[in-house]
């Protein structure tokens, strides 16, 4: 049935409610489908393409810089840290958080010791490909997996040559900078580059062992400081002797002199006058230095 106003010929509202939903709901898809089909490798990491689908699957030899790819699905792209990054493995002591990452190993009499480690890493961008081939991981998996359990069997290992007063003193650097250097040539091969691994606080020792440590410290202090008054006490004597002897040689060569010339005695008495003749003298008293010529 037509109308004057011709309004049999135009949509209805509903119509064109539904075709502007669709075709919002389209661009949305696209915009989904376009952010889901590209992936983007951020500033500071390197990229991994993997494929898991089609006749191309596997892990791409090629490392990709930062920017956006294509990664449509069955493609996923894992991103490494290219930058110094650290972690550091502790003892939690909160409630809510009771997990405990501190590293436990044994001196070389079996004697239990604790300490939190800190690793510093970052990824050698080239070799990416194959630290992915190797562990088939995010970079967290990694720390938390073959990271962690390289460095504990390297701390392991050194720890039990060592006694627990060497662990706890001198020999505290060497033993974490033994485990540097093994860690190293482990990953290096694969592009995980390990630049640092440090003590992140004190090693735990038993209290009883500490604190026989700490008295036998003591004990070899005083026994230095002992030794040195010692030794200063030695060289104050041996110096009082050595003047008395270099006093006595001086008065025997003085002596000496004297005895084998006499004329000494006068001018030493001449050197010692003051230049004034007595006030009061006896008439048979001799004036001083008169006969001296």
């Amino acid at each position: 049935m037509a109308y004057g106003d011709g309004s049999a010929f135009r949509p209805s509202i509903g119509a064109q409610a539904r075709r502007v939903f669709l075709a919002v709901f389209l661009v949305i898809l696209l915009i989904g489908l376009l952010m889901f089909t590209f992936a983007r490798v951020q500033p500071g990491y390197v990229g991994i393409r993997v494929n898991n689908i089609g006749t191309g699957a596997g892990v791409s030899p090629e490392p990709l810089s930062v920017g956006w790819y294509f990664a449509p699905p069955g493609t996923n792209i894992y991103e490494y840290p290219i930058y110094t990054r650290t972690y550091t493995w502790t003892k939690s002591s909160t409630e809510q958080s009771p997990i405990d990452e501190s590293f436990a190993f044994q001196d070389k009499n079996g004697l239990g010791l604790s300490a939190d480690v800190a690793v510093a890493y970052h990824v050698d961008a080239s070799r990416a490909p194959i630290l992915f081939q190797r562990y088939r991981s995010n970079m967290d998996a990694i720390i938390a997996g073959p990271l962690r359990n390289a460095i504990r069997n390297a701390i392991v290992e050194r720890a039990a040559q060592l006694g627990v007063e060497e662990i706890y003193g001198p020999r505290k650097s060497e033993l974490i900078q033994t485990a540097l250097r093994r860690v190293q040539a482990y990953f290096a091969p694969v592009g995980l580059q390990v630049e640092q691994l440090y003590w992140a606080g004190n090693i735990v020792v038993p209290d009883a062992v500490l604190q026989q440590i700490n008295a036998k410290i003591a004990n070899e202090q005083a026994a230095l400081a002992a030794q040195a008054n010692v030794a200063t006490a030695r060289a104050d004597a041996e110096a009082r002797v050595a003047k008395a002897e270099g006093d006595a040689k001086a008065i025997q060569v003085e002596a000496e002199a004297i005895r084998t010339n006499p004329e000494i005695v006068k001018l030493r008495a001449v050197e010692k006058w003051d230049g004034k003749l007595p006030t009061y003298a006896g008439g048979g008293a001799p004036l001083p230095f008169i006969d001296v010529k």
